[in-house]
């Protein structure tokens, strides 16, 4: 169904975001191409190469976007919970039929194209989310607003890590920032935020020794509230939970991640050194990064690039190429262009007279923002490697395309503002 004043809306569109957008695309088709390069081999314009599959992408992308554009913006809140639902079943056929690559069953053969469901289901959950807050209204303040909206974010990130794909997993949790601009307690951030440091504790302090301290914090917090009932079952309540967190890390760890998982939080953390096995790809990205210096080797120039010597490097570890050939200043101009587009976001969410539309675009913000931290911080080895792509730069269709929906779905929210209530 096209709006029939399509085109007046069509021209509110920010045209500033698309061309961030196109930027980056482009920064993503050169440096695939620079990723795959061979220079004993001559390469023109070859589709069935990654750069040219991704050319392709990149364009039949814009037409996507383009084609988004022309929708009423209103069909997106009232289709939600359709897409929502679609991209679920995807994620349940990719569980039966799903071809496993690297030990995770999480793409649909199609042909030569291979779907990732789990990327699709980010804009799903984000519609649905969207259309929960604006139609419910909730204040988050109680059990039941939070578990539904909990719920919303938990059924595609379980059964993504049935897949088992963790790093996909994870960024379902960007989902709490977009929740905690319309009043979701603080202190559900601090309890993430708990939850992060108290997993990397668990792995360079004893057990035992964690569960003494936090018992130890939580008694004399007690002590000194001993007259407040609430405050003394609170601070009970949240200890045990902490202890039993603890405990419930070390099952996880051995029960439920896979051995080149485990493998690569104890490298990030120290605990072990692999420079040939596990730890080859970062050491080589760092390396490549390192070796770019101020402003890089020069485009096609880069020798670890060049010769392959980075592993995945035109899908993960794309960064480094960018880093090898144009430097510092290279991954800066990235790096700005990234903040410059996150900024822009946030800045059109707050602008919105709907309350479906701000959410979606904080979510969308959200997204991006945790895709490109986690991409950037596994290429230089401050993160582990988890295996997510950098937005619109990493070869992948099903990335380009999910990530492409998601921004232009929103620039056509902002395009209807003064008439989408």
């Amino acid at each position: 169904m096209i709006h029939q004043q399509g085109n007046r809306f069509f021209f509110n569109v920010d045209w500033i975001t698309v061309l961030i957008y196109i930027l980056l695309c482009t920064i993503g088709v050169i440096n695939i191409f620079a990723s795959i390069y061979n220079p004993d081999k001559v390469i023109g314009i070859d589709f069935t190469t990654n750069y040219g599959k991704q050319l392709i992408y990149v364009i039949t992308g814009l037409v996507l976007g383009l084609s988004i554009l022309l929708f009423d913006g209103r069909l997106f809140n009232v289709f939600s919970p359709f897409i929502y639902g679609a991209t679920l079943i995807l994620l349940v056929v990719v569980l039966v039929i799903g071809r496993k690559v690297a030990g995770n069953q999480a793409w649909i053969p199609l042909g030569s194209f291979r779907l990732q469901p789990s990327e699709f289901a980010k804009f799903g959950t984000a519609l649905l989310l969207a259309r929960y807050v604006s139609t419910f209204n909730p204040k988050f303040r109680d059990f039941k607003s939070i578990f539904f909206a909990g719920l919303i974010v938990a059924a595609p990130l379980l059964l993504i890590m049935l897949q088992p794909d963790t790093g996909s997993a994870l960024v379902f949790l960007a989902f709490m920032f977009p929740l905690y601009r319309e009043g979701l307690s603080g202190y559900f951030l601090l309890i993430f935020l708990g939850m992060i440091v108290l997993f990397v504790a668990d792995f360079l302090v004893p057990t035992y020794i964690l569960v003494i301290i936090i018992s130890t914090l939580g008694g004399l917090f007690i002590f000194a509230n001993k007259r407040k009932q609430k405050v003394v079952f609170s601070t009970i309540l949240v200890t045990l939970i902490a202890v039993g967190y603890l405990f419930l890390v070390k099952v996880a760890y051995t029960k439920v991640l896979e051995p080149h998982q485990r493998t690569r939080i104890e490298l990030m953390l120290g605990l072990r050194t692999d420079n040939k096995g596990a730890g080859y790809n970062v050491i080589q990205s760092q390396i490549a990064i390192g070796s770019g210096q101020g402003l890089g080797r020069g485009f096609l120039q880069g020798t670890q690039t060049k010769y392959g010597y980075v592993p995945e490097q035109s899908t993960d570890f794309i960064f480094s190429t960018i880093g090898e050939e144009w430097g510092f200043a290279g991954c800066a101009v990235v790096i700005g262009l990234y903040i410059f587009l996150l900024l822009r976001l946030i800045n059109l969410a707050e602008r919105q007279r709907s309350t479906f539309s701000r959410v979606y675009g904080y979510c969308v913000a959200c997204i991006l923002f945790f895709h490109i931290f986690i991409n950037i911080g596994m290429t230089i080895g401050i993160i582990p490697v988890i295996g997510i792509p950098l937005p619109l730069i990493s070869y992948g269709g099903s990335s380009l395309w999910s990530f492409t929906i998601l921004i232009f779905i929103f620039l056509k929210l902002d395009s209807n503002r003064m008439g989408f209530i």
